[in-house]
């Protein structure tokens, strides 16, 4: 009897809620196993149920600001005896505020968590891609990334640095068999705006944000089609992304300030 040949896998990352609980789900649903991380342990609640599609999941609770939780996912990864076929880079945070007033910590923690732990899991995956011949690598940036970002600086300068980074090396590898697309939503339905404290700012009060999961379906498919970049969601994100690039940044800062800036 001739062994059954395992599913592909998938890495994803900040996948216990939001983008990247909704990008887990599509990739569970299109028959790619999965290793899922958090730093919470609702991770545990996520991995039980995705295993309703079918698929193998493995959760890890790990922080990835830090260079011993990267590397723990990535025991994870190799303890299945598979290379990723494809990964989502998603987990991130914000912090908001006039710059001089958050805390250095939390700016931090922030750049080590979303810029840091990005490069260093994007190392291991390609250099593992690469020598399979095969891979496709999703990085969550945002529609941020195209202009300076007034009371979340540290967040929109990190947002430009992944995306920067993900269209670069994307050329870079063009030749290897390895894709690289970076993932650029708009305002979503999920928790990152009560996380970074920004539910009283005009964007935080938004009413018509995305729903996470037609982000997901949206990546998913500009990844699977080797596009560099895709801004998912309504076309008011593909609007306000080709204003950022296009308008000089003098004109839009203080247009993004005004939804950005705390009401205190």
């Amino acid at each position: 009897m001739t062994p059954q040949t395992p599913a592909p896998l998938a890495l994803v990352t900040g996948a216990s809620t939001g983008i990247g609980r909704a990008l887990a789900q599509e990739f569970a649903e299109h028959g790619l196993d999965l290793v899922i991380v958090a730093e919470e342990p609702r991770i545990q609640e996520a991995a039980i149920e995705l295993e309703a599609t079918g698929r193998q999941v493995v959760p890890v609770q790990a922080d990835l600001g830090s260079a011993e939780g990267v590397q723990a996912v990535w025991a994870a990864v190799t303890g299945t005896g598979r290379t990723p076929y494809a990964a989502a880079l998603n987990a991130g945070i914000g912090v908001n505020g006039r710059f001089d007033r958050t805390p250095l910590e939390d700016d931090l923690q922030l750049v080590d968590l979303n810029v840091r732990s990005t490069v260093h899991l994007a190392k291991l995956l390609t250099r593992a891609m690469v020598e399979a011949r095969e891979g496709h690598l999703l990085v969550t940036s945002s529609i941020a990334a195209v202009a300076p970002g007034p009371y979340h600086a540290t967040y929109a300068a990190s947002k430009a640095f992944v995306h920067s980074f993900a269209e670069g090396i994307r050329v870079e590898l063009k030749d290897t068999g390895v894709v690289v697309t970076s993932l650029m939503p708009g305002p979503t339905e999920t928790e990152f705006f009560s996380r970074a404290e920004m539910e009283d700012t005009r964007i935080g009060r938004m009413e018509d944000k995305d729903d996470a999961r037609d982000v997901a379906r949206d990546a998913y498919e500009a990844l699977m089609a080797g596009k560099a970049s895709v801004v998912a969601g309504s076309f008011k994100n593909r609007l306000q992304a080709e204003l950022g690039t296009h308008l000089p940044d003098a004109l839009t800062a203080p247009i993004l300030a005004r939804m950005t800036k705390p009401q205190d």
